[in-house]
Formats: C-alpha cells, structure tokens, sequence
C-alpha cells in the first residue's frame, strides 16, 4: 500500500511541476513580450483577416480565444463537435473560412474531431516544438488561428489524422 501511495504522490507532483512550469513559460512570454502562442509561431505569415488582442478577445469566447489565438489544447471528449454526425462544413470560429469536410471526418477514439484531409487551401502547417516534442501545427489560412496538429497515423486514402479542437471551429449543416 505504501508502494501505491508514493506512485500517486510522485504523479501528482509531476503533474503539479508541468503545469508550474507551463503557467510560468506563459508569465515569462508574456513578460517578454513573444508570447508562446500560435500568432507567436507563425509571425512570418500574412493572413487576410486580422485583429487586435482585444478585438478577438471581442469576437470569440474565453475558449475559443483560448485554442484559436494562444494555441491552448481544449479536454478530450469535451466538444459537441466530437459527436457531430451530420452532412455539412467545419469552419474556423475565428474567421468562418470553411476548413473541413463532414465526408472527411473519421471517430479517431482519440477525444477531439478527426479529419483524414482539409478542404484545399483551407488550412496551413509549421513546426511545433513545445512540450519537448516535434509535432505539426495546423492553422487556418485565412487568419492564422490554432487548429490542432496532424499525425501520420489516419486512415486511407491520405494516411493522415488532423486532430481539430472542437472550440476551433463552429460545424454548418447542409440542407439535405
């Protein structure tokens, strides 16, 4: 039993260093004035639909500002868009470019909507490095807000998973 309990101890002050260390990686960025975000990763990059900090705070809920503009990552299982079966486009809720096909959109058992491809010119991609890994972010191209990122690991015919936050984006059902 005592074994168990340092498990549950050791964990729990792991987890309680990473979030330490993710709340202070934000304070610093934001001291200095290059925040860790996804406006931050993809400076280089013109996008046709821009605002302020306020402006967008403005337009989008805290969650979506959250994962569109400060590249947060939403709960697994915690978006309705995970469970949206119906015929129709996924859009950016930042800026409404249609970015995915309902045909598209697979159940990865993974918590957040899957796609296996974007609709074209829809989307853009960079290199992420934060959390000490190599991952592939996807942006809208439209206004640069944080989708998700992709993996390899998707079904055919592209072999790809565009692992989408739900707060992203906002589902339009066609009439059918």
């Amino acid at each position: 039993m005592k074994f168990r309990r340092r498990m549950v101890l050791a964990g729990a002050g792991a987890l309680a260093a990473l979030a330490a260390l993710t709340q202070w990686r934000a304070l610093a960025a934001s001291i200095s004035g290059t925040p860790d975000s996804a406006d931050a990763a993809v400076p280089d990059e013109h996008f046709e639909v821009v605002h302020t900090e306020a402006q967008w705070r403005a337009l989008l809920t805290p969650a979506q500002f959250a994962v569109l503009r400060e590249a947060a990552t939403e709960r697994p299982y915690s978006s309705p868009l995970n469970d949206e079966h119906r015929t129709g486009l996924f859009v950016c809720a930042g800026c409404n470019a249609s970015l995915f096909s309902s045909h598209t959109k697979f159940d990865s058992h993974t918590g957040w909507p899957s796609f296996y491809a974007p609709l074209d010119h829809a989307i853009a991609t960079h290199t992420d490095h934060s959390f000490h890994m190599t991952r592939t972010e996807v942006h809208c191209s439209r206004c640069g807000g944080h989708l998700g990122h992709v993996f390899d690991d998707g079904p055919q015919p592209t072999g790809l998973r565009y692992c989408m936050n739900g707060f992203a984006m906002k589902f339009m059902p066609q009439a059918g």
